[in-house]
């Protein structure tokens, strides 16, 4: 139960990274995660590579990681001066395919807490989406409104014209 408690929603989200234009999570942070050692996790990824096409999971490119690692102060270089294999990373279906071969109760608590985690996060990219196509919706009403009030400006100063011409005018009817 106290592994459950460090597992805070923060502690797993901070975790997922874009990458590719999708949500990932690095295999050792999902290591670090369902406690166990890097090496273990992708051993059995490995041993299960059927399971892992693709669009689940891949490693990141030098420059991928290059850049992963100039954004994330924290992120090292493994555990001496360079790092032997570049990271894998699994995307959210990835990390679910990863329940079926890590099979410990942690492992699977875990894999519970990233699925929420993910929901929540695609929820918010829904939310943050519906309120952006809100606002171009007002931005353009707004638009329109100020082409309607020059339009109404415009008239009120036809109007204004048409008066000042008329006070001119010579009447026209009987003197006294």
């Amino acid at each position: 139960m106290d592994d459950q408690i460090l597992l805070t929603e923060e502690t797993i989200s901070d975790k997922i990274y874009f990458i590719r234009n999708q949500k990932v999570m690095l295999d050792s942070d999902l290591a670090m995660l369902y406690g166990v050692e890097t090496k273990r996790l992708n051993e059995q990824v490995k041993r299960n590579l059927s399971r892992f096409p693709e669009d689940f999971m891949f490693q990141l490119t030098e420059n991928e990681y290059d850049s992963l690692r100039s954004q994330i102060a924290t992120l090292k270089k493994g555990r001496g001066t360079h790092q032997k294999y570049l990271p894998f990373v699994f995307t959210e279906h990835g990390i679910l395919m990863l329940s079926s071969v890590l099979k410990s109760d942690k492992a699977i608590q875990t894999n519970i807490q990233i699925m929420r985690i993910f929901t929540k996060v695609r929820q918010m990219l829904l939310d943050t989406t519906e309120i952006k196509v809100d606002i171009l919706q007002i931005q353009k009403k707004l638009e329109n409104h100020d082409k309607n009030i020059e339009l109404v400006f415009s008239y009120l100063d036809e109007l204004t014209d048409k008066k000042e011409n008329e006070s001119e005018r010579v009447k026209i009817g009987y003197k006294k």
